[in-house]
């Protein structure tokens, strides 16, 4: 009865400033299950003084599983937290030394047409969410059921009040045990003016993890070979790529880790073999430009498409424990 009431009053609030549009209405906030708490994923979108869409929160029976964050005046979205499936911390750091710039888990790109969309001021790039929503299928029908939730947004790329790339972005949140839930990414990048990427190591889907996961805070960095730290994993192909360890500050012992699966079919000839960035701070990306060579920019004419895929899981226990062989089969089957 409380949480009926509490979304009431938030719907009718919401109303009341003059938000009571299909996207506000009532039965936008979705609720699987009620009280009392049992399996069962909530969400709930987050607005700002100017009426602006910048936050969807998802829950796992009634606790924040993960919120994607989009207000305008970032560098650009990303999602956290994104909870250990038993502990409730957070795997992901929102903003860390040594480089504070990395948001959890994000997406970005240094070196595009002489920007930056990774780190660095807003002037020198950024990319702004456009449409941030839990996505609805054909039937008009949001597509959230009792473990799952699915969110898009269109992005928009830019500096010097000029786009340059345009990306359609779609997540599934997805629990697939008390131990694993996954957040699949599929982002579809459209150039449009012609565009060149340099050489550069801050790019495309990235992770910083939780001090405690990293080898620097006690943790395990390793890759789907079996290969641990970043002197062995960095600048290697790998189906996957994951942090784990103990957390910190408990009274029982958990392991927790996360994980980033990278598909075998390159989206594009520069992506072949799936190198990836590693730092045992805390931060892994598949992808190439760091691997360029100065003089061999990667180069995309207008309207040309990146077609991208990945996928994390979050899970309790060490990497076998998780079954990410396994997992990644699936994802890439």
């Amino acid at each position: 009865m409380l949480r009926r009431n509490f979304l009431k009053t938030a719907s009718l609030s919401l109303a009341g400033m003059g938000l009571a549009s299909n996207l506000f209405a009532q039965d936008y906030f979705i609720s699987n299950g009620g009280e009392p708490a049992k399996e069962h994923i909530t969400c709930y979108p987050n607005v700002d003084g100017r009426h602006q869409l910048y936050q969807l929160w998802i829950r796992k029976n009634n606790t924040v599983l993960t919120a994607y964050r989009a207000h305008q005046t970032q560098k650009y979205p990303f999602f956290y937290p994104v909870a250990g499936p038993i502990s409730g911390l957070s795997l992901t750091a929102e903003s860390a030394m040594p480089w504070p710039h990395h948001r959890s888990l994000f997406f970005g790109l240094d070196r595009v047409n002489g920007g930056n969309y990774w780190q660095a001021g807003l002037d020198s790039g950024q990319i702004v969410s456009q449409e941030p929503a839990f996505a609805k299928g054909e039937d008009g029908k949001f597509k959230i059921d009792a473990v799952s939730a699915e969110i898009v947004d269109r992005c928009l790329w830019g500096r010097n009040d000029e786009n340059i790339i345009e990306d359609n972005r779609r997540f599934l949140v997805k629990i697939l045990d008390e131990k694993r839930y996954i957040i699949d990414a599929w982002i579809t990048m459209k150039m449009l003016t012609d565009i060149t990427i340099q050489k550069t190591n801050h790019g495309l889907f990235g992770v910083r993890t939780a001090h405690d996961l990293s080898p620097v805070g006690g943790g395990v960095l390793v890759n789907a070979d079996g290969i641990e730290g970043q002197s062995r994993t960095h600048g290697k192909p790998s189906r996957w790529l994951a942090f784990y360890g103990k957390r910190a500050g408990l009274q029982e012992e958990i392991v927790e880790g996360i994980a980033v699966f990278c598909p075998s079919k390159a989206p594009h000839p520069r992506f072949e073999n799936c190198p990836w960035f590693t730092r045992d701070y805390g931060n892994c990306s598949p992808m190439p430009m760091d691997f360029f060579k100065e003089d061999e920019p990667l180069q995309m004419s207008e309207g040309a498409e990146l077609k991208l895929r990945y996928r994390v899981v979050a899970f309790a226990g060490t990497p076998k424990d998780a079954d990410l062989d396994g997992l990644w089969e699936e994802f890439d089957g």
